[in-house]
């Protein structure tokens, strides 16, 4: 071993042991030649057909990675870069900006070899590279996932080696289709974040009094004495014509659960539903229980709903995605967890009876589309809502035209099926619901209807529902709050945005990481805050927050 590849090996244990013992013993490839520029450094050239491709310039590749950096934008901070080289491209980012950066390579002899030639030790010490050897696209997709954090990282760029990309096509251009659908799963996340990070923030603290003395017998109950035949009711146009079926399903004792749009359908049809869901964390969900006696229905609320909810029904908590949501279940009181990812709530719902051990699952109303001009069914929320609003200057036909159209319409999938309009919204939640079906061990069918057709196909993967908890808080609710507010509170002073997350230790971590849809919202209402200024911002205006809610509890 010469001393260039121990070098290289000691720095990378000192970060990466698995990576580490991997290379272990890996003799070089033999597939390189290493070249001197004119400005003195050693760039590696692949050989193919006796022929030495360089992966930089020969002239100056420092100063060719210092003009690349140069061209991208400055919120830019978070880079992929598609091969390693010589280094001098990540290297530069590393010195010039606070990006976090993954470099993908394939073949552990290529990186063997390169290790033997070239000094990577400085590179491979930074704790903001990591370096990921022939990942699955999955490891991919997940590290992604995990780290990149737009509202302090700000925007993404995926730098490829063209040269070294070339040598293998098919396994660059799989990581990158894999990159591509994490950028657009973050962007997503991110989006609902930006929007809603601190009414959700707000709700959750505010709703957990209320939580602190939620039982949760109703997932207790389901668990010792699982729903076999269930009924899922969503608020689509077709749910008016399958009223009558949805009767009689009841009348035999099919378990009925309602999305908290379609309640006052089934109610001004006396059809009680055995349990509503609703996950919106907007003030809006109010006018879906406006007029709607549920008496014993359970209310099988996520967390960060509005605490005004709580007052129609006593409500049955679960956690969602939220960030926050999961730390409390992990450090005060473990909640049942339903999979929203779905972003609506017929997933939602479709995830409860999942598990709640439903056998066999009916889809009602889920058209995921619009029919005949009509968004929702008959008595939904949307009709008072725009009656009441009405005047001569915006009668309700103008409020439901501008309520249709407000979004544009997607070409039909089927050019035979014309009679529903979808949007990109609508279809996304109908391709997340299909492949939410496809890997569910649980039956699905959908009552005939009119909207877009669901595909119910069935995957080889099959993934169990998540557990169902029953435990009592560990401590009063005013007291989670307390301690919460001063894990907060403790958390270090941002002094470099872009490496503040590495410079935390674990239960900081966990505790920053509650703060992020916060600080996404914060960054929306004002872009020119700095990233040390909107963590130090959020932080402030999160303990304000809760010692609103200490000092002033929520009533109703």
């Amino acid at each position: 071993m010469n001393s260039t590849l121990r070098d290289n090996l000691f720095a990378l244990s000192a970060k990466d042991e698995k990576l580490f013992s991997r290379l272990a013993g890996i003799k070089p490839s033999n597939r390189y030649a290493f070249q001197e520029s004119r400005s003195g450094e050693i760039v590696p050239a692949f050989l193919q057909n006796g022929e030495a491709q360089p992966l930089h310039s020969m002239v100056d590749p420092k100063r060719e990675a210092q003009r690349l950096i140069e061209t991208m934008p400055q919120d830019t901070g978070f880079l992929i870069f598609l091969g390693l080289g010589g280094g001098f491209v990540p290297q530069t980012a590393l010195e010039q900006t606070d990006a976090r950066i993954i470099v993908i390579e394939y073949c552990l002899d290529n990186i063997v070899e390169l290790f033997s030639s070239v000094n990577y030790a400085k590179l491979l010490l930074n704790d903001r590279l990591t370096l990921l050897v022939d990942p699955t696209g999955e490891e991919i997709k997940n590290f992604i996932l995990e780290h990149y954090l737009p509202a302090l990282r700000g925007g993404i760029k995926v730098i490829p080696l063209r040269t070294r990309i070339e040598q293998d096509r098919e396994k660059f251009e799989e990581a990158t289709l894999f990159i591509q659908e994490a950028i657009e799963n973050v962007s997503g996340d991110y989006s609902v974040q930006a929007h809603f990070g601190m009414r959700m923030f707000s709700n959750i603290i505010r709703n957990v009094n209320a939580a602190a003395q939620n039982s949760e017998n109703f997932f207790a109950e389901k668990k010792s004495r699982p729903i076999r035949e269930t009924a899922i009711v969503a608020a689509g146009p077709s749910l008016d014509l399958q009223l009558p079926s949805i009767a009689e399903l009841k009348a035999k004792g099919t378990f009925l659960i309602s999305s908290d749009t379609a309640l006052p359908v089934l109610l001004h049809n006396s059809i009680e539903p055995d349990a509503v869901v609703s996950i919106d964390c907007q003030h809006i969900s109010y006018y879906h229980f406006v007029g709607c006696n549920l008496r014993n229905i359970p209310l099988v609320l996520d967390i960060a709903s509005p605490p005004l909810l709580s007052s129609f029904a006593s409500p049955v908590f679960f956690s969602g995605g939220h960030p926050l949501a999961r730390y409390i279940c992990a450090h005060w009181k473990p909640f049942t967890q339903l999979d929203t990812s779905g972003g609506n709530v017929t997933y939602a719902c479709l995830s409860l009876a999942e598990i709640i051990g439903a056998d066999h699952i009916t889809l009602f109303g889920a058209d995921f589309s619009y029919i005949r001009s009509q968004t929702y069914s008959r008595g939904t929320y949307i009709y008072p809502y725009f009656y009441k609003k009405q005047n001569r200057f915006s009668p309700a036909e103008s409020q439901f035209s501008t309520f249709l159209y407000r979004s544009p319409f997607l070409p039909p999938e089927n050019e035979k099926i014309k009679n529903y309009y979808e949007t990109s919204s609508l279809r996304f939640y109908r391709k997340k619901l299909e492949e939410k079906v496809s890997m569910m061990t649980a039956s699905v069918s959908c009552a005939q209807g009119e909207g877009a057709p669901i595909n119910l196909k069935k995957s080889q993967t099959q993934i169990p529902p998540c557990d169902i908890f029953s435990e009592k808080a560990s401590v009063s609710g005013a007291v989670f709050l307390e301690q919460y507010r001063n894990n907060i509170a403790a958390l270090p002073a941002a002094k470099r945005a872009g490496g503040y997350m590495e410079n935390l230790n674990e239960n900081e971590r966990q505790v920053f990481i509650t703060l992020l849809p916060y600080a996404a919202a914060l960054k929306k209402r004002n872009m020119e805050l700095k990233r040390e200024d909107l963590i130090e911002e959020t932080k402030r205006r999160s303990v304000e927050e809760i010692e609103r809610t200490l000092t002033t509890p929520v009533t109703a």
